[in-house]
């Protein structure tokens, strides 16, 4: 199950640097249920998996030039101080109610990808709308330190549409925001969570090889298509964790309606008068 987990981590890597973001969101039940942790040591250390592979992805963005570092320093700050308050607070609630609140995240990350992302123009020479930052960082980064989630699908829109970044320049900041709130959190479950360091080490080695990996892959694919494929994907793996934490006819209930959707998107695509 080790050398399984290994080699998913290296899929879940290249996601993350084919979509720049949106492989994070697999960790979590990659850990729990293949690599068989218990829920919270599963959420912290998909945090440090997800911390050093966004760091890695970010100095690529760096170098071209596609990083904002005064939103991400304002962004990024407020996001720690939520991620490491969110990662004290996770103690205290139950591993199986996490693990339900993280298959919520998991349908919002996917109806976002589903709905595809907007650009906008370069506006980040304006002032910045620093409260608006802040309250906003703090939130994603509550969310990001409970449940383990990098947070991409929330930070790349927030950055665009508050800091006024266009989309690449988005996700590049958006990889120094989770990185940086990705180890806040991470500080945060340390105080209470045991860590498997040994196998945490060859997770987040397999997760960096699959990023660089996927970086040199984005040329070869379109990256609309890859993203809507990956959503139907995580939906289907939301139905999973549902189904073993609540109930198997809850995660079939949801598997059904993934496929019903995504065979009405498949139709719709393809028929220029569709009536779904």
């Amino acid at each position: 199950m080790i050398v399984l987990t290994i080699a998913l981590a290296v899929f879940v890597g290249i996601s993350l640097g084919l979509l720049g973001g949106g492989g994070s969101i697999l960790t979590v039940p990659l850990l729990a249920y293949v690599a068989g942790m218990d829920a919270k040591p599963a959420i912290a250390t998909s945090l440090l998996v997800v911390g050093v592979t966004s760091a890695v992805g970010a100095i690529t963005h760096a170098r071209a030039g596609r990083v904002r570092w005064k939103v991400a320093a304002v962004f990024g700050a407020a996001a720690m101080a939520g991620a490491y308050a969110g990662g004290r607070l996770a103690r205290f609630v139950p591993g199986t109610l996490l693990l339900i609140a993280f298959a919520g995240i998991m349908i919002a990350a996917a109806v976002a990808m589903l709905r595809g992302r907007k650009d906008v123009a370069d506006e980040s020479a304006g002032p910045l709308p620093v409260a608006k930052i802040v309250l906003q960082g703090a939130a994603v980064g509550l969310i990001s330190g409970l449940v383990g989630a990098g947070g991409g699908f929330l930070l790349v829109p927030a950055l665009a549409l508050l800091g006024g970044l266009p989309m690449p320049v988005a996700v590049g900041t958006s990889l120094v925001v989770i990185s940086m709130q990705s180890f806040a959190g991470f500080a945060g479950h340390l105080a209470s969570e045991q860590i498997d360091w040994k196998l945490a080490a060859m997770v987040t080695a397999a997760a960096v090889v699959g990023s660089v990996i996927g970086g040199r892959l984005t040329s070869y694919v379109q990256p609309a298509t890859l993203r809507k494929a990956f959503g139907w994907f995580v939906l289907v793996m939301a139905s999973v964790v549902l189904g073993e934490e609540i109930d198997p006819r809850v995660g079939i209930a949801l598997a059904a309606l993934t496929a019903a959707a995504a065979g009405m998107s498949f139709a719709c695509a393809h028929w220029g008068h569709c009536p779904l």
